[in-house]
């Protein structure tokens, strides 16, 4: 090929490439798609067979992600409180008072204007289906915060009765519990991952029929311990010479795979997917044990991450996000900007052409419009903040300077003496602190300043315990018993 048509052939394909492409910095904002948002508990990047796992089976999983735009550098709270608070925020969750997952330390503070709301303001429906952990008293509750249709447990677990989940869940942990939906105690029916994706799919089709624009909020419990999965689920794992314990995470793992499945299938089948944003995520780093096979100490693979769920390192922030939006965005797509949980409020209120109020908190977040439209596009370096919280009462200042990272680009300071170069050192094992003092100092100065932004925002520290009698979603429950009972409830599947 001469030098003249090499020319040619390159400035067609450019040409051709352009014509192609959607307009989606002016396309998207205000396109108002119904959104799924399903957010699994304690599953870190290596808990998928798309990412490298090669026990745990995820086709379902591993297909949208291969179908879907993918966060490469995705950051989350290490611990499942704060990042829900981030998400439902816009901010980072020390700054709404969010600095642990118990002892009041989880609630939300309430003068903030929750993603939810500022959807239902943009015409919205809004639906939660499993886990909130941002407050259990009333004003808390989602159904106070901007969701019309809500199915909970308690608390941030089931079963967590002396952290405020409902008494009955305590001896029936994962199948058969007592929720709350919307404004009553119910009793249900089945395994608890299987029961939200139920209840999310009804409501769904619902909203879906009646060409009403949705968020739904799948917020799912497991994989979190204790770890108990359908008995057909941990078969494999048992004939396999698996522990109960791996064997039941791994089964709750397959369990959510399944349910992904059948989300995407139904949406197909209703002809529901174009006009539709779906949204898969953790909620931080894994949770898992060590493995033991045949008697062998295994340890758990962890897609080559420091740390895990409760740390300061990579493994206990850097988590999977996939979008799929058919027809709209990219299929197979990699962005590898430095993004984070605080992110996603921008973004979706952006998409939903939602009106924010000036009085509301100033999000720290950024849209991802401009990624969605160019993986390449320009994005300035930033800092984020995580400290993994969890001090005792009384020991906040003291633990200023505890399990905490700050991130850029390039860079990761950890625990104030350990400084990581991820684009040469993903795993973060070497050390380069005392190669790199400026750097250091710069991200020390820069958390010191972030951090004394912060305190005065922690509204929940130093507040009482709470005796579990008179925890709120309890007491709400002997109460409903004595007066009118606990009626069994099911969503409607037809």
């Amino acid at each position: 090929m001469t030098l003249k048509y090499a020319f040619v052939f390159i400035l067609l394909t450019i040409v051709l490439t352009d014509a192609s492409a959607k307009p989606l910095d002016e396309a998207l904002p205000g396109s108002k798609p119904n959104i799924i948002l399903v957010m699994t508990d304690d599953q870190g990047l290596g808990d998928l067979s798309f990412t490298g796992n090669e026990i745990v089976n995820t086709p379902n999983i591993d297909r949208f992600a291969s179908n879907a735009v993918r966060f490469n550098d995705f950051q989350v709270s290490p611990t499942c409180a704060p990042t829900r608070a981030a998400l439902m925020s816009g901010l980072p969750p020390f700054k709404v008072g969010v600095t642990h997952t118990i002892l009041q330390r989880e609630r939300m503070a309430l003068d903030v204007l929750t993603l939810p709301q500022a959807l239902q303001s943009a015409g919205y429906k809004t639906g939660l289906f499993g886990k909130w952990h941002l407050g259990d008293e009333a004003q808390y509750l989602p159904q106070a915060r901007g969701f019309d249709e809500v199915l909970m447990h308690g608390a941030g677990g089931i079963g967590q009765t002396r952290l405020g989940d409902f008494p009955p869940n305590k001896d029936n942990l994962y199948f058969d519990n007592v929720l709350l939906h919307n404004d009553t105690i119910v009793q249900t029916e089945g395994f608890c991952t299987d029961l939200f994706f139920s209840a999310a799919l009804s409501w769904i089709k619902k909203q879906h029929s009646a060409k009403q624009p949705y968020f739904a909020y799948v917020s799912l419990n497991a994989s979190h311990g204790p770890y108990i999965a359908p008995e057909s689920y941990k078969k494999r794992f048992l004939d396999a010479g698996y522990d109960e314990k791996t064997a039941g995470r791994y089964g709750m793992i397959e369990n959510i795979d399944d349910n992904v499945g059948r989300l995407m299938s139904k949406l197909a089948q209703w002809g529901a997917l174009d006009n539709t944003l779906i949204i898969f995520m953790t909620d931080n780093g894994m949770s898992m044990p060590p493995m033991i096979k045949n008697g062998k100490k295994i340890i758990p693979f962890n897609a080559g991450l420091k740390g895990r769920k409760n740390s300061a390192y990579q493994g206990g922030t850097k988590v999977p996000m996939y979008w799929q939006w058919q027809g709209v965005l990219n299929k197979n797509i990699d962005i590898n900007a430095l993004t984070a949980h605080i992110d996603l409020y921008p973004t979706l209120t952006v998409l939903a052409g939602a009106k924010l109020p000036k009085s509301m908190q100033q999000l720290d977040g950024r849209s991802l419009v401009p990624l969605l439209n160019n993986p390449r596009a320009l994005w300035d370096d930033r800092k984020l903040f995580f400290h993994t919280g969890r001090w005792k009462a009384g020991e906040m200042e003291a633990n200023k300077y505890g399990k905490y990272a700050v991130r850029t680009e390039r860079w990761r300071l950890v625990n104030n003496t350990e400084l990581y170069d991820l684009n040469a050192d993903p795993g973060e094992t070497k050390n380069l602190a005392s190669q790199y003092p400026k750097v250091v100092i710069s991200l020390r100065k820069a958390y010191e300043k972030w951090w004394e932004e912060a305190v005065p925002l922690m509204v929940n520290e130093g507040l009482p315990k709470v005796k579990e009698a008179d925890l709120p979603l309890v007491k709400r429950y002997y109460q409903q018993r004595e007066k009118s009972g606990i009626i069994h409830w099911s969503p409607d599947e037809s």
